[in-house]
């Protein structure tokens, strides 16, 4: 999850951003913060992020018609409003704004706020392939790993396997983000779907076994061990 956060107050931007890292595993979640709404909107338009929280009064361009901008450029983008005048939040409705959070920001509510987005952003995410000239689209919650078979990939899911042509270096790298592992040379798996670490294999919830590089062990460990923390937001 890509996070930004813009308020012309650094004590304000430093503490919202310093209880997003105590809750959530930076490995998953990056967070950027800006004084200017103007630097914020020329670096969404280059690569868009998926959560907003913004501050409703700033000098340069204040936070309602900032969120106008970004929606204009992102429907899907989760707006949060930092404020201590509820009067504003009638004006929020018109860019669908997900929730207001007064400052110095609640951290029960903060946490509450990101689990809703994960949580949303989770639902919609799916990867698409081309099998046999046909595109697809799977869902990543119910893909358990991928294998390497010489110049092909088989995705292994819960509706079934599928064939495609492609380099597991780039499944690597694309997935990533969504919380799998390259557990082997021929093998990425999905972490939520581990449910048993072994001596040198990794076991699904489906009693899959899948190899782990030795090199690999103690990685994969430490990404089981940030992936759990993540998932306890």
């Amino acid at each position: 999850m890509r996070i930004a956060i813009c308020d012309d107050e650094e004590k304000y931007r430093q503490d919202i951003r310093n209880r997003i890292d105590k809750l959530c595993n930076s490995l998953d979640i990056i967070v950027d913060s800006y004084s200017d709404g103007r630097e914020l909107i020329k670096s969404f338009e280059k690569n868009p992020y998926d959560m907003v929280f913004l501050d409703i009064e700033m000098p340069a361009m204040d936070g309602i018609t900032l969120a106008r901008k970004l929606r204009a450029i992102s429907e899907g983008l989760s707006i949060v409003f930092l404020t201590g005048h509820v009067e504003y939040a009638l004006t929020g409705y018109e860019v669908n704004a997900l929730r207001y959070l007064t400052k110095p920001v609640d951290p029960d509510k903060l946490k509450e706020v990101l689990r809703y987005v994960s949580d949303r952003m989770k639902k919609g995410q799916q990867l698409l392939i081309r099998e046999e000239g046909e595109e697809i689209l799977l869902d990543i919650g119910r893909i358990l790993y991928l294998e390497a078979q010489n110049q092909y990939i088989r995705i292994s899911t819960d509706n079934g396997d599928h064939l495609v042509r492609y380099n597991i270096s780039d499944y690597e790298k694309e997935l990533a983000q969504y919380g799998f592992f390259r557990i082997h040379r021929s093998y990425i798996v999905s972490l939520r779907r581990v449910k048993k670490l072994g001596k040198a294999e990794v076991i699904t919830d489906r009693d899959d076994r899948l190899p782990v590089s030795r090199g690999n062990m103690q990685a994969l460990k430490e990404a089981l061990y940030a992936y759990v923390d993540s998932e306890s937001i």
